[in-house]
């Protein structure tokens, strides 16, 4: 399959965008990945790059792999203009800007979660379900006590842990003034959100401790 696909079929193969629909190729690295794992670029009207994170836009797709290495070499190397086959603006930040837009995506993809009543959080909380076998992530502050959180984790080590956000991003997304423990139950919202916060990782500026979403 070419990297560069006709805007009918890209419009119809994106109806379903999870791992067992089409691939599409790092204009890059040149890797075909499932659109999970890839974030979606447009040149809009004036000819400037617009991340398309919805996967959405009009327009020809141009995607990358969801690294904010792949981003800045996109950059850097005239990807984009060369993917387009046009002269485009890539705006300078264009990483922070994408990893801006995934953070707040995950966090309303947290909110929804919770509202859904998929979501525990606080310590005791969490305990009380991770005891009912029905948790299939975790999710652990970035800044809190990593004894405390190794804790938690060693309770469910065989789900997804999500540690790329602070306990004051998780409290906002919950109505509190933080949380360090959330626990998540089986849905389609919390499927999207650990796939989110795959992205979101890979893209995020690595903080000294080069927290990501454990496998």
């Amino acid at each position: 399959m070419g990297f560069l696909m006709q805007d009918q079929t890209e419009a119809a193969e994106l109806e379903t965008p999870d791992e067992t629909g089409p691939n599409r190729r790092c204009i890059v690295s040149g890797e075909s990945l499932p659109l999970s794992g890839l974030i979606r670029f447009v040149a809009g009207p004036d000819k400037t790059i617009v991340p398309d994170i919805d996967r959405r836009l009009p327009g020809r797709g141009l995607w990358l792999s969801a690294k904010r290495d792949m981003i800045e070499l996109a950059a850097s190397k005239r990807a984009f203009a060369k993917a387009a086959r046009d002269n485009v603006t890539v705006p300078p930040g264009l990483a922070d800007t994408v990893a801006e837009l995934l953070r707040r995506r995950c966090l309303n993809y947290l909110g929804l979660a919770r509202r859904a009543g998929l979501v525990a959080a606080g310590a005791e909380k969490v305990r009380a379900q991770i005891a009912t076998g029905t948790t299939v992530a975790l999710i652990e502050a970035a800044d809190g006590s990593l004894p405390e959180r190794r804790k938690f984790t060693a309770l469910v080590s065989h789900v997804p842990v999500v540690d790329v956000f602070t306990g004051a991003e998780l409290g906002a997304a919950l109505g509190r003034d933080a949380a360090v423990h959330v626990a998540l139950r089986a849905g389609a919202l919390t499927t999207t959100l650990i796939e989110e916060a795959a992205r979101y990782a890979g893209v995020k500026m690595p903080n000294v401790d080069g927290e990501r979403v454990q496998p």
